[in-house]
C-alpha cells in the first residue's frame, strides 16, 4: 500500500489546524511548521476545501480553519479528499479487478486489505490520534 505525499501532507496540515481552533492559520505558517513545500500544500488545501474538511477566509486576517470538529474528521476522509481513492492497482480501483486461473483469488486479497485499511482509517479521527492535542 502506498500513502501519497499529498495524503500525508493533508493529515499533517489538518492536525495543525486542529491544535489551534481559536484563529485561522495561514498556509505559510502550516507549511513552515510541518516542513511541507508551500506550493504543494496550497494545492492540497484546495482539495480539502472542496471536500468540506477546511474552510477559508481571504485577507490579511484570513487563513484556514477545520471545516468540522476534529472528532468528525477521519483519516479516511482526508485520504479520499487528497487522493480520490484509498487503494488502486496501477491507477485503477480494485472493485472490478479480476484475474484468470491460478491467480483468481488474488483480487479478493487486495480488496480485503483495502477493506481493513478503510475500517482502521475510518475509525481514526484527528482528535483520536495519540500525539495530537486537538480541540474537539
Amino acid at each position: 500500500m502506498h500513502i501519497s505525499a499529498k495524503a500525508d501532507y493533508a493529515v499533517r496540515a489538518l492536525l495543525e489546524l486542529a491544535q489551534d481552533t481559536a484563529r485561522p492559520l495561514t498556509c505559510e505558517s502550516i507549511a513552515s511548521s510541518q516542513e511541507i513545500p508551500f506550493r504543494f500544500l496550497k494545492s492540497v488545501f484546495g482539495d480539502l476545501r472542496r471536500a468540506g474538511l477546511v474552510r477559508s477566509q481571504r485577507g490579511c486576517e484570513g487563513g484556514y480553519w477545520l471545516g468540522r470538529p476534529a472528532d468528525q474528521i477521519s483519516l479516511l476522509d482526508v485520504i479520499l479528499a487528497a487522493d480520490g481513492e484509498l487503494m488502486t492497482l496501477r491507477g485503477e480501483p480494485l472493485g472490478a479487478l479480476d484475474y484468470p486461473g491460478a491467480a483468481s483469488g488474488v483480487p479478493d486479497v487486495w480488496r480485503d486489505i483495502e477493506e481493513s485499511a478503510r475500517r482502521i482509517l475510518g475509525g481514526t479521527t484527528l482528535a483520536s490520534l495519540p500525539a495530537a492535542r486537538v480541540a474537539v
